[in-house]
């Protein structure tokens, strides 16, 4: 085994796109190439490591104990492969570069409006976003393969610097025929009976809720998780409970009348929204000009979500 003289960066790059896709076919319509063509560059790719990297299950494939391991090591060699293209076109005075941002899944309801106002002013340097779950981000700020990321909770398990970069208040939803609609400032025990829909185990809304019980001494009569924000906004529409949700995916149904705000003592739960980068990751003049943006813009645009 000696990578140094058989790896080759394209086999790398191939590889990472497979392991993301799960899939030979998908990874060669990304990459502009023909499944066969994927699948002997995988497997000059296995020889040269000496282990299989992926095993078939069905129709698709998956990751091997030793394709999951190269997989971080892959993203960090191609990340370091591209800081060094971008640091040297930094030296030549490019304006242009490409980022790669990070977002939890309830920022994508406000950062492409911050991605438009920042395209206007720097239309050379190409954001790139993902949506994941928190784990997934915090991997992938290991591995080099993001710039930065969005995300509500200061991340203590690894190295990085989070800078706060605006508020991010929770309130409790509810459809618009609720009766408690419109009472002024009520306990939340006076909810004790209702269904609250709640976010998957693991989530920052969830983690938000259940600090919320805990404080309020608080047993909802019955809980049901639900895996994203858009499926619990429909269900309280529909009626079938009530829910702590971000403010900030809410606009567009408290504006129409399709979901209302209850007035519960303690509401909202202020939190707060963190822009973070490992400590160990210089970042570009492109980096530091979207980081620098959000920090003195993202509060603005924020603030703006409490009028409706």
């Amino acid at each position: 085994m000696n990578f140094v003289r058989s790896l080759t960066l394209r086999q790398l790059q191939i590889f990472v796109v497979a392991a993301r896709h799960l899939s030979y076919a998908r990874a060669a319509e990304e990459l502009h190439l023909t499944p066969p063509a994927v699948s002997m560059q995988l497997k000059q790719l296995e020889d040269n490591v000496g282990l299989p990297l992926f095993e078939r299950l069905g129709r698709g494939v998956a990751l091997t104990e030793a394709g999951e391991m190269l997989v971080h090591h892959a993203l960090r060699v191609l990340g370091e492969i591209k800081d060094a293209e971008a640091r040297l076109k930094g030296l030549l005075g490019a304006e242009a570069g490409q980022l790669s941002v990070g977002l939890v899944s309830t920022a994508k309801y406000f950062m492409p409006k911050l991605l438009a106002r920042f395209a206007q002013d720097n239309p050379g340097i190409d954001v790139q976003f993902s949506v994941g779950n928190r784990a997934t981000l915090l991997q992938k700020l290991q591995d080099n393969a993001l710039d930065l990321a969005v995300m509500g909770r200061i991340p203590t398990e690894i190295d990085a610097h989070a800078e706060p970069m605006a508020s991010h208040p929770y309130v409790l939803i509810a459809p618009p025929d609720h009766p408690l609609r419109g009472q002024p400032a009520f306990d939340l025990q006076e909810l004790r009976h209702e269904t609250f829909l709640l976010r998957e185990e693991g989530s920052g809304s969830r983690r938000v809720a259940e600090e919320m019980f805990k404080h309020h001494l608080f047993a909802p009569a019955r809980t049901i998780s639900m895996g994203s924000n858009e499926t619990i906004k429909q269900a309280v529409m529909a009626g079938l409970g009530i829910s702590l949700l971000s403010l900030h995916t809410l606009p567009l149904e408290l504006k129409t009348g399709a979901l209302c705000m209850l007035d519960v003592v303690g509401l909202p739960i202020e939190r707060t929204w963190y822009v973070v980068h490992m400590n160990s990751k210089r970042l570009l003049p492109s980096g530091e000009k979207f980081r620098t943006f959000l920090l003195e813009n993202a509060g603005e645009l924020l603030a703006g979500y409490r009028q409706h």
